[in-house]
């Protein structure tokens, strides 16, 4: 899923979703500190995670994190991590002010899915503020299933599964 770059002009409007690098750190940060000043966030989320980007999502074969640039800025972020043997958690989901509802998240969400196809995950968790609408949204378009609601700290999530045995999804959604 990720982008041939010998066949993409990068400066194009076009997105490119590529691997994360230590370079993009700051970058992401600064996507997740929009997040809490949104209110996106839980409040014991510290981020720590993209600090040790490597040791956190690299160094684990298993895992992987992704950039969406348009333009050679990041406009989008999206991670995976093993949780165990046979599942993963699709992580810090993020798409800039001013990309939203363009198809930037499909793309990652894309890539996130596809990657778990790949090692052979036969589930996949995420979760998600309840009123983040387009989100859930997407997610459904997915197969994702709601699993549960709960509450942490006075915000309303609402986790998500999506169960890859079953094939019978389509990461290739329009």
């Amino acid at each position: 899923m990720i982008s041939d770059k010998s066949n993409l002009d990068r400066s194009s409007g076009t997105p490119f979703i590529r691997v994360a690098s230590e370079k993009d750190v700051p970058v992401l940060l600064e996507l997740f500190e929009r997040s809490r000043i949104e209110g996106q966030l839980r409040e014991n989320d510290t981020g720590s995670d993209l600090d040790h980007l490597v040791a956190g999502y690299f160094e684990c074969k298993d895992s992987g994190f992704w950039v969406a640039e348009i333009k050679k800025t990041i406009v989008g972020m999206i991670g995976v991590q093993r949780i165990s043997d046979n599942s993963a958690e699709i992580r810090r989901l993020r798409v800039r002010d001013g990309y939203r509802r363009k198809g930037i998240g499909t793309l990652l969400m894309q890539q996130a899915i596809t990657f778990c196809r790949e090692k052979q995950f036969l589930k996949v968790v995420l979760d998600v503020r309840i009123e983040r609408g387009p989100a859930l949204a997407m997610f459904d378009t997915f197969g994702f299933l709601h699993g549960r609601d709960r509450e942490i700290s006075g915000r309303k999530l609402r986790d998500f599964y999506l169960d890859l045995y079953t094939d019978t999804t389509d990461t290739n959604i329009q």
